[in-house]
């Protein structure tokens, strides 16, 4: 899904006048997790998921063009971990067999 694709969605679902104003309100919640991950800060949506910056080590590789070793340095990156009540509806069949296997433990 685009952005665009995106903001005609959340414009319909909030019953927003126009495309306008979707669009404004996702470029400041864009604009904002931005600076949430630059702060190095998390952020949780409960029933959601948790938004978070996290440091990667550094690492070597083969580039697979010249088959020499690189090394990537460390680095941040943005992580996002789905809620579990979020993984349940994406994989209801996947979720629900799981469940019933976890209540067999005597």
């Amino acid at each position: 899904m685009t952005k665009k694709e995106f903001v005609e969605l959340f414009a319909s679902k909030a019953n927003l006048k126009t495309k306008v104003e979707a669009q404004k309100l996702t470029k400041i919640f864009l604009e904002t997790l931005e600076e949430v991950f630059i702060k190095e800060e998390n952020v949780t949506f409960i029933g959601f998921g948790k938004f978070e910056t996290i440091e990667r080590a550094e690492r070597t590789y083969i580039n697979p063009q010249t088959k020499k070793p690189m090394k990537v340095g460390v680095r941040k990156v943005a992580k996002f971990k789905p809620a579990k009540n979020l993984l349940e509806k994406m994989n209801p069949i996947v979720e629900a067999r799981s469940s019933k296997r976890k209540k067999k433990t005597k």
